[in-house]
């Protein structure tokens, strides 16, 4: 499996991977992991939050780590700095997860590597809720489409 960084391939990712473990998904309603996993929960995707701080986020049991989770997971997103990438990628090959995602600002080659030795599909540096809205059409749910805008002019 490749490195993912093409409009079709994250399409296909978001089309049929439709449960995300979310490593470093915080409680707090104003943090970038929660509102990207609210979005993503909000448009049907199943959010099981993984951090050790919390016993739910979400409305769904919180675990404290990838390795606990008990039902098939299609994505790791992973909201953890770069160096802590290797471990996480070695505990989404263990538990079978078809997708390692990086968010913004994350990239490890290292953790890259096995994760597309071990067949998952790697994205680097992106947000899933940022992609899912480009790609899916859900850049409304932000407020951008909400007609103010327009190059039509007023009848």
């Amino acid at each position: 499996m490749p490195i993912v960084d093409d409009i079709a391939g994250l399409r296909r990712i978001l089309t049929k991977q439709r449960t995300i473990a979310v490593v470093g998904l915080s409680a707090q309603w104003h943090r970038p992991s929660y509102f990207a996993a609210k979005y993503m929960q909000d448009h049907g995707y199943r959010i099981i939050p993984v951090n050790p701080n919390y016993a739910e986020v979400l409305g769904q049991r919180c675990y404290p780590s990838i390795t606990d989770i008990a039902e098939p997971v299609g994505i790791v997103d992973c909201f953890r700095r770069a160096s802590e990438m290797v471990p996480i990628a070695r505990d989404a090959v263990a538990i079978g997860a078809k997708v390692l995602w990086m968010q913004l600002g994350i990239r490890n080659d290292e953790a890259a590597s096995i994760a597309t030795t071990a067949g998952l599909d790697v994205v680097f540096d992106r947000c899933v809720k940022i992609e899912h809205a480009r790609i899916m059409g859900g850049l409304n749910w932000a407020g951008v489409n909400t007609g103010v805008v327009s190059a039509r002019r007023a009848s």
